[in-house]
Formats: C-alpha cells, sequence, structure tokens
C-alpha cells in the first residue's frame, strides 16, 4: 500500500507545490489534489516533473460535479468532469472519489433514481479515460438525520447501490472513520475484494460514544480509538495495494506551520504501520 496525504489537516496552504515536496521528504508516496490546478499552475511538463522527481503520484482526484442537487447543477458540472479526467489521465491518475451523504431533503426513492443515473453518467466519463470513481459511504450518526430522510450509510448499502448502478469502474472509497462509525469489523473488511476498492481513507476519532463522534472533529492517524492497525492489516489481507490517504477534518483549520503538520502525520503513518506490521 501507498501512504498518501489528502489536503484535509493541512489547514490553508501556501504552496500546494512546496506541500507535495514535504510529503515526498517525510516518506509519503501520493498525494490527493486537484490535477487540472496544478497543470494550470506549472503547465503539463513541469506538473509531470514535480511529481516524477518527488516520486509522488496522485492518489485521487475529487468528483467536480454537484450531482446531489438539481439537474441543472449536475449538467454544469459535466464540463468540468471531462477537463479534470483529462487533467488526471494526463499526470497518471486513475481514481476520482465523491462522497454521499447518509440523508437527503428529497423523497430517498426520487432521489435514489436520479443519483444513480447521475454517477452512471460520470462513471462512463471518467472510464473513457481510464479512471475509476470510489463511493465513499459516510458514517457519523448526526449526519444521518441532518436532512429529512435517510438515504445510504453503510459498506454493504453502498455495495448494493455499486451493483445496482452497474458500471465497470465504480467501487469504494474507503475510509477508516466511517467504517467505525458504522460498526464495521475487520471481517467486513476481509470479505473485500481488493477491485472493490478504488481508494482508502485514514484518520483517527476521540474516546467518545461513537453515536457522538462528529464528522468534522476527526484526529490525527494513530491519536485515537479506531483500530488503524487491524484496518491496514485487513486491507493488506486482502492484497489491496493502493493508496491510504490521511483525511483529517477540523472544526478550525489547524494553527502549527505546515513543517509541523506533516511530521505529525508522519509519525502516526510510521506508528499505524509498524503496528500493522507493514
Amino acid at each position: 500500500m501507498l501512504r498518501g496525504l489528502t489536503r484535509a489537516g493541512f489547514g490553508n496552504l501556501e504552496s500546494e507545490e512546496q506541500w507535495i515536496r514535504l510529503a515526498a521528504q517525510s516518506g509519503f508516496q501520493a498525494v490527493d489534489v486537484d490535477a487540472a490546478g496544478l497543470i494550470a499552475r506549472n503547465g503539463l511538463e513541469q506538473a509531470k516533473a514535480l511529481l516524477e522527481e518527488n516520486n509522488i503520484v496522485i492518489g485521487a482526484i475529487g468528483l467536480p460535479v454537484e450531482w446531489r442537487a438539481d439537474e441543472a447543477a449536475f449538467r454544469a458540472g459535466l464540463p468540468a468532469l471531462i477537463e479534470a479526467a483529462e487533467a488526471a489521465s494526463a499526470l497518471g491518475c486513475a481514481s476520482c472519489c465523491t462522497y454521499i451523504l447518509p440523508s437527503t431533503d428529497s423523497g430517498s426513492a426520487h432521489f435514489m433514481a436520479l443519483a444513480t443515473r447521475r454517477i452512471r453518467v460520470c462513471a462512463d466519463i471518467l472510464d473513457a479515460y481510464g479512471i475509476r470513481l470510489g463511493l465513499e459511504f459516510v458514517g457519523p450518526h448526526h449526519l444521518r438525520t441532518r436532512w429529512a430522510n435517510p438515504f445510504i450509510w453503510t459498506m454493504e448499502e453502498t455495495l448494493d447501490w455499486i451493483g445496482a448502478i452497474h458500471a465497470p469502474n465504480l467501487g469504494l472509497l474507503f475510509d477508516a472513520y466511517h467504517w467505525y462509525t458504522t460498526g464495521g469489523t475487520i471481517n467486513d473488511i476481509l470479505q473485500l475484494k481488493p477491485e472493490q476498492i478504488v481508494h482508502a481513507h485514514m484518520n483517527d476519532a476521540p474516546d467518545i460514544p461513537v453515536e457522538d463522534v462528529l464528522d468534522n472533529d476527526r484526529l490525527y492517524t494513530g491519536e485515537g480509538v479506531i483500530d488503524l492497525a487491524g484496518f491496514l492489516r485487513a486491507l493488506s489481507d486482502i492484497g489491496y495495494k493502493g493508496v491510504v490517504a490521511q483525511e483529517v477534518l477540523t472544526p478550525e483549520p489547524p494553527s502549527a506551520s505546515m513543517e509541523e503538520l506533516m511530521a505529525r502525520s508522519k509519525s502516526g503513518f510510521d506508528k499505524v504501520f509498524a503496528q500493522a506490521g507493514l
């Protein structure tokens, strides 16, 4: 597995390029960034060189389409998806990810019908560029009732939905935080096939009742109560060899320097990978 980072947990970056260099110096092998933005700032060849010189790959890009809102908003985002897919492909990235909110103000059945079609359209566009789309179930309890009607929030439900959408390049964005907040077990992971996982996120949770855990109050890797060693071992046991990227959502941007946050992240990864025997 590749050790990776998302921008979450690093506050307002002064420079994404400096962040990439620091990530490499700290032993990380992948970053989740906006490939189109990287190319726009540096040009294609310089963006490629930046990644190659630092032995860094782009783990995943985000899905730049608002598929949860109305049809006009969805259609308006499709040109940006084509641009993002073209840029990601040019930089060797083969993964794109989006999250599924666990409740909706729309009728659940109607929203499911709309979302199924929209996700299939996005998957088809990405497939043309050799990119897979990972769907992230979101587990924190407070979001399950944030909007009027329930939607998908478990791994099993997400896999069922992926089967119903029936696009060959769909899989899971598998996040340790959501695995924990939905009561996931090691055995749940062991039932998966590695090709069912497009991308993975890692972070930690405070020692409070799981039903009180908030989505935007995460801890850095190795600083909380999630069995991250077991999480990593199980992913390794099923043969997953992709990126595990840290994603730390916090109520306020961290005030520490980028160097301090990178050192903190590295320490956490070293700790849990060693506990996992990896």
